[in-house]
């Protein structure tokens, strides 16, 4: 018998003898972990088929039975309370098993790729001095590891950590500070962040495959997705092995940075809109989704392809409800895809949500974001929503390009005037169309009273 057979014949006696398939947990529910406060709360797991299984909740010391199906699989619906903890959760069947040091509070998934996944570790403004003070142990992580699969999974390996400055330094740092923003104004609420993301890799494979087939648009953009050497680029397979284990595990809401590598796609509003989509079907709720805008970058060969998905997220957030995006083109540097303020893009994601889903006033959130246009002979009117207190960041904007039926675009001299942007171009005589920062590397240079930067944007 070589070793394989010998561990795997191991594995299947402790399963299937002595042990008497004793209660089993996904990795997730574990000790440290954070549950949805104010919810109902799925639990799940496994256990020998119709074993008779106690369930005893540690903020209310109710006993719940449990009786597995005769898939050995069992699940179970919790009601939880306001914020607090630590609370245990205690199984008895065959075995007893604890879950310890759980709180109750807001529970977010964050996914796409390396600029979520991007930690302090690897390099990231401050860094030594962020790393030195992350000592929140109400914030919670847990990391999916980077694991692709052909079928959807129902576990992953993994458990979850109490912030300290050790576990921050290698968790996710636009998720962190996200997590220490919604702290900050939540005051004790604990705070728990499920990190799944995985560098250079498209949409696409963080859908479910089944989803994609059956749209031909996003099944066709799919297929055009050229393969690469560092992870997997065919639909659903991160989807998973990342995603699904998680579907039933109550979220406060999403959080997602990714796009570059969808650059050369013209449909990535429609791709956007389909995970959001699927992923809300998974978990049967419509859960809010906020998404950061990719900033600009030289990208080799390509003049348009980052700001087409740029104006494309913006798309997203006029199409699909409980959505929310945060515009960070005016800290990233050109040369960079991976931009290493991480703070500042964290924490204007984190004042977005607090105004957006926890009612509280951090000002206003939103840089200025294409409305309409009003055209009057040559000149073209602009209105903005959140455009109180419009400004260029220079004397004047360079990033304004009107054209006419033709489709020809030419630059326009552009002022602000009442809380509008006013364009002209002695070229184009009668104006159809506007566009603002269309090329890859534009640099927003248009800005609102609370400082924070215009979207690009098309005219449509």
């Amino acid at each position: 018998m070589n070793k394989i057979s010998f561990y795997l014949s191991l594995f299947i006696l402790l399963i299937t003898g002595t042990a008497k398939a004793n209660v089993l947990l996904p990795s997730f529910f574990s000790d440290n972990m954070v549950l949805q406060r104010n919810s109902e709360v799925t639990i799940w797991g496994w256990a020998s088929p119709f074993e008779d299984v106690t369930l005893t909740v540690g903020w209310s010391k109710e006993e719940i039975k449990i009786k597995p199906d005769n898939q050995a699989h069992w699940e179970v619906k919790l009601k939880t309370p306001e914020a607090g903890g630590p609370y245990t959760l205690h199984f008895k069947g065959y075995n007893e098993l604890t879950v310890k040091n759980i709180m109750i509070g807001e529970v977010w998934l964050c996914s796409g790729q390396s600029n979520m996944e991007w930690s302090a570790s690897i390099g990231i403004d401050n860094a030594e001095a962020e790393i030195a003070k992350a000592n929140y142990p109400n914030i919670r992580f847990f990391t999916a590891p980077k694991v692709a699969g052909t079928s959807p999974q129902m576990n992953i390996v993994g458990n979850w950590q109490e912030c300290t400055p050790e576990t921050m330094k290698y968790f996710s740092a636009v998720a962190y500070f996200f997590g220490e923003r919604l702290q900050k104004d939540l005051k004790d609420v604990p705070i728990g962040l499920i990190n799944s993301s995985w560098g250079g890799t498209p949409a696409e494979i963080w859908m479910p495959e089944d989803y994609i087939a059956k749209d031909p648009i996003l099944a066709e953009a799919a297929a055009k997705l050229t393969p690469v050497a560092w992870g997997p680029t065919e639909p659903g397979r991160t989807y998973n092995t990342m995603i699904n284990p998680f579907v039933g595990f109550k979220l406060a809401g999403a959080i997602w940075y990714q796009g570059e590598s969808n650059v050369g796609s013209t449909v990535y509003d429609k791709t956007l809109a389909g995970l959001i989509k699927s992923w809300r079907e998974a978990w049967g709720d419509d859960f809010p989704f906020y998404f950061i805008q990719i900033a600009p970058f030289n990208y080799e060969n390509d003049t348009y392809g980052g700001v087409i998905i740029r104006n494309s997220q913006r798309k997203v957030l006029n199409e699909v409800p409980k959505t929310g995006m945060v515009v960070v083109g005016d800290v990233s540097p050109t040369d960079d895809i991976h931009p290493r303020d991480k703070r500042t893009v964290g924490e204007r994601l984190g004042n977005l949500v607090l105004k957006s889903q926890y009612g509280i006033d951090t000002g206003v959130v939103y840089g200025p974001l294409y409305k309409d246009i009003t055209i009057s002979k040559n000149k073209v009117t602009i209105r903005f929503d959140y455009a109180e207190g419009l400004y260029f960041s220079s004397r004047k904007s360079e990033l304004f390009e009107v054209a006419g039926k033709d489709g020809k675009f030419y630059p326009a001299t552009a002022t602000i005037k009442n809380n509008t942007v006013v364009v002209s171009s002695k070229k184009v005589k009668e104006p159809v169309t506007v566009r603002y920062a269309w090329h890859n590397t534009a640099k927003p240079d248009l800005f609102n009273g609370a400082g924070l930067p215009a979207s690009s944007f098309l005219s449509e």
